[in-house]
């Protein structure tokens, strides 16, 4: 069988490969990796997101997960993935398994299994259960299933509520009496995600008004991806163009990411949103720690970092290897430039409700607009330029040889600033000696060369993305 789970887990088109039959298979070798484990009690979490189906596809899972000896505490309704994450780790669960294509189109689903600590799984778990699909097919062996209403009745599967426990933990990391005194007025875009409602709960009782929009239940997502990036948010544009608020706030369809608009109605990118976290955290708070960030992140890290005297690590694409970081050592603050972010004493989880909030006490305890907190940034780490563009090939490549051949051609210069460093962590960067650089990384899975480029100017991040081009013609 062909299912293979990424950097995130496994995702497919609804009806095609994503169907009852393949989850179930799924499930079983999740329950059978799992049975190698030796963490008690021998519980699962599973919850799900507002997508078609979503819910039907967990209670098939939940029975499966039953029928091989697990307690499976599933979620009442659709909640974001970082809630449901951290309930792994407050129910003292083995594992958890989330439903949900995150920010992919609508016709998607998926399962994103997380480990004990309320993480992505590592890549070890997923490849065992990889290998017992493949070995329950060879053995012809099916799914074991329990009836649903019987397993409700025998409580090994619980329904409940993980939202209390999420939010006593977060409570714990932010500066609640700031929030508490806030008068601030938001308008939070659930981009019909699971993370609709949540930003009104968890701020009721405090002076921040909330005005949540495209909160109702549409597994069409209003035809748009939910993807909290410019192209799918002309409604929180307009919302803030009309008054509604002074800042705005986007999370995607599972709320592991998010994305910001100012009162000037300019979008906020994850780039920036991490940077003013790492500027707040060490600057204000005085918290130490290093700071993690994805091969395609901004250098106004580095150059925060150098400031605050705080190590920095470079990562592959994936906040897996962001996790991995914060389960070995004390890290200030992880994140990658798709927005998924997570702080220091929360689980090593992309976490767009957290950073939404954080966003609000930094504007709160500064007293200040998030567009004076972004042009006060700039002038001090920027200026930078960021874009990032998927060109399509007329077919798939293999990605370690051209990157080991974009290594072995580094061009001396680009746009007349000299290349002073080649790195092959993840794709080729180059890094120039005025700080801009630019990231090609191949598609291992589709005809795709995605090239990332942040400069100090516009012009240079015309050069840039122009070069990467030219890789692509090249590759063709």
């Amino acid at each position: 069988m062909s299912i293979h789970f990424g950097t995130d887990g496994w995702r497919a088109v609804i009806s095609e490969t994503f169907t009852f039959h393949n989850l179930r298979l799924v499930a079983q070798a999740i329950a059978d990796a799992l049975n190698g484990h030796d963490a008690t009690p021998k519980a699962v979490v599973v919850g799900f997101d507002t997508r078609f189906l979503s819910d039907r596809y967990a209670r098939e899972v939940a029975r499966v997960l039953a029928a091989n000896g697990y307690q499976v505490w599933l979620t009442r309704a659709d909640e974001p993935t970082p809630v449901v994450s951290y309930a792994v780790k407050a129910q003292g669960a083995r594992a958890g398994v989330m439903i949900t294509a995150s920010h992919n189109p609508p016709r998607y689903n998926g399962v994103k299994l997380k480990a004990a600590y309320g993480g992505p799984a590592p890549k070890s778990l997923t490849r065992q259960v990889e290998a017992a699909l493949v070995d329950n097919e060879r053995r012809a062996r099916g799914p074991n299933l329990m009836d649903y209403d019987r397993a409700l009745a025998e409580e090994r599967i619980r329904r409940f509520d993980p939202l209390p426990a999420y939010e006593a933990h977060i409570a714990t990391l932010l500066d609640l009496d700031t929030l508490a005194d806030a008068a601030l007025r938001v308008v939070v875009d659930a981009m019909y995600g699971s993370g609709r409602g949540v930003f009104p709960h968890l701020l009721r009782g405090t002076r921040v008004e909330v005005h949540e929009i495209r909160a109702e239940l549409n597994p069409g997502f209003g035809g748009v991806h939910p993807e909290p990036i410019p192209r799918h948010l002309h409604a929180l544009f307009a919302a803030l163009a009309h008054g509604m608020g002074q800042v705005g706030l986007a999370t995607d369809g599972d709320a592991d990411r998010i994305g910001a608009v100012d009162e000037k109605g300019r979008f906020v990118d994850p780039h920036r949103i991490f940077a003013l976290a790492v500027d707040y955290l060490a600057g204000r708070r005085g918290w130490r720690g290093a700071v993690v960030r994805t091969v395609s992140t901004t250098r106004m890290i580095d150059r925060l970092a150098r400031q605050y005297d705080l190590l920095v690590h470079e990562t592959p694409v994936g906040f897996d290897h962001i996790a991995a970081h914060m389960l070995r050592e004390p890290v200030l603050m992880g994140g990658e430039e798709s927005g998924g972010m997570s702080i220091l004493g929360h689980i090593p989880e992309g976490d767009g409700i957290l950073m939404g909030l954080l966003l609000l006490e930094m504007m709160a305890a500064q007293g200040a607009a998030l567009a004076d907190l972004v042009d006060d940034l700039l002038q001090r780490v920027g200026p930078a330029h960021y874009r990032r563009v998927d060109l399509r090939l007329r077919r798939a490549v293999d990605k370690a040889a051209v990157t080991r051949a974009l290594a072995d051609d580094a061009p001396a210069s680009i746009g007349g600033q000299s290349v002073v460093e080649v790195n092959t962590r993840d794709g080729c960067k180059y890094l120039l000696a005025d700080d801009s650089w630019l990231l090609i990384r191949p598609s291992g899975t589709e005809p795709v060369l995605r090239v990332y480029a942040e400069a100090r100017d516009p012009g240079m991040l015309d050069a840039l993305l122009a070069h990467g081009r030219a890789v692509a013609e090249s590759l063709l």
